[in-house]
């Protein structure tokens, strides 16, 4: 009767004489040192507990050891505006942020952040990835630079101004200094306003020295999460975009090294990330609006604000003139934009 080692020994396993030894040998588990990334975010600490902390945990705990990744905060390791460069040279190893923050060397990166008017609400930035042909640009794009593997792109909140003075008209944005992105303060400054550009850290402080009049450079969620709505007195309830845009990046020399599987891992996390962001700004901002305490809602008349909007597609025409690339994006918007007014509540109200 032929028994397990006699199966081992015909199927060229083990040697007669080896057989038992094997046998009767304890399992041996080799161990390895885990995979270790560095991943910076462009979110302080407060901010990213909510866009990315979970994640992050979720992710490190699902790896069971074969990878850890450590999260870094705002400027922590490396100042914002110099994410991208730091990136290449590995420095770190990942990156969340906008293309715009972090002075990404492509055409695209202008539509990072807040690109004015091209969202009008959160749904907005993974449609047009996913079914509109942004994704496949987006790689596009970041595959003629070398060294930086664009990941994916998700939803922000939406963009509005946080003040310490009321705003009530455009006549009112004139000459007030603001803390916000690179492109959003490039639209801005036709109505005005002075684009200032901090470490985010700094930016709190430098509202209470009277260093910025205030902030454009989220929705009201993020104004009661980071401590902005303790020193602004008002909200002002007209945006320019309706989600900021943006996106996980990685050194390519460390992503196309990672397993499948931790590709896989790393990939539900980032989507984790999003789907978070999702319910949360969107509740967050009704709720505070309607039982938040510490800020004053002010409005600028729509027919008023609708200037806004016009000088907004001025500006989509003006950077589709910078490359053949951005004019597809912009051609992109503006189908897409048809299509929403077309289909009309809930998908557009205005």
């Amino acid at each position: 009767m032929s028994n397990r080692r006699d199966f081992l020994k015909k199927a060229g396993i083990v040697s007669a004489g080896s057989a038992t030894a094997i046998l009767g040998a304890p399992a041996v588990v080799s161990a390895k040192e885990p995979i270790r990334w560095r991943l910076q975010t462009y979110a302080g600490p407060a901010l990213a507990e909510h866009v990315i902390k979970p994640a992050v945990d979720a992710f490190n705990l699902a790896a069971n050891g074969e990878m850890v990744i450590e999260l870094y905060f705002a400027d922590q390791l490396v100042p914002t505006g110099e994410l991208f460069r730091a990136m290449q040279r590995g420095t770190i190893d990942a990156v969340q942020s906008d293309d715009d923050s972090i002075a990404a060397p492509v055409d695209i990166a202008v539509f990072g952040g807040y690109f004015p008017f091209a969202t009008r609400y959160s749904l907005d930035v993974p449609v047009l990835f996913e079914e509109y042909g942004l994704k496949e640009i987006w790689k596009e794009a970041y595959d003629e630079v070398k060294g930086v593997t664009w990941l994916s792109a998700g939803s922000w909140d939406p963009c509005h101004f946080a003040t310490v003075e009321p705003i009530n008209s455009l006549a009112d944005l004139k000459g007030k200094r603001i803390f916000t992105f690179p492109t959003a303060g490039r639209f801005l400054s036709r109505f005005g306003v002075i684009p200032v550009t901090l470490p985010w850290e700094d930016v709190e402080v430098a509202v209470q020295t009277g260093e910025l009049d205030g902030i454009a450079w989220s929705g009201i969620t993020e104004d009661y999460t980071v401590g902005w709505a303790d020193v602004t007195n008002y909200f002002l309830t007209n945006n320019i975009s309706g989600a900021w845009c943006g996106s996980f990046f990685a050194n390519s020399e460390r992503w196309d090294a990672l397993p499948e599987h931790l590709k896989v891992l790393f990939n539900m996390m980032m989507d984790t990330s999003h789907y978070y962001r999702q319910h949360w700004y969107w509740g967050g901002e009704a709720k505070l609006r309607t039982q938040g305490t510490k800020m004053q809602l002010t409005t600028i008349p729509d027919e008023e604000w609708r200037q806004v909007e016009v000088e907004a597609y001025k500006f989509w025409d003006e950077v589709a003139e910078t490359s053949p690339r951005n004019k597809r994006v912009v051609e992109i918007f503006k189908e897409y934009a048809g299509v929403m007014e077309k289909a009309g509540k809930p998908y557009r109200n205005s």
